[in-house]
């Protein structure tokens, strides 16, 4: 346990960060994005609405298409997979 966790402080989901930030920068449709992460438009949606937990292979696909590490987007699922456990 991580004796500086702030329990009021819920860790974003990273559907959140796709939504908020992410997509908007990259001026592309919903659609579009999720064709070139090579995922349905439905997973897509899920993931943006928080309905679904970020699965390592869409880590994977965002940080090849996103020049990031999957690593990182794995480690904000965790976190807030542990904020809400």
């Amino acid at each position: 346990m991580n004796a500086l966790r702030n329990p009021e402080s819920r860790p974003t989901h990273p559907g959140a960060i796709l939504r908020e930030d992410v997509l908007p920068a990259l001026k592309i449709s919903l659609a579009e994005f999720a064709q070139r992460l090579g995922i349905s438009q439905r997973s897509l949606h899920e993931l943006l609405q928080e309905q679904r937990p970020l699965s390592a292979e869409m880590a994977t696909h965002l940080a090849s298409f996103l020049k990031t590490s999957p690593e990182s987007w794995l480690r904000m699922q965790r976190d807030f997979d542990n904020w809400i456990a």
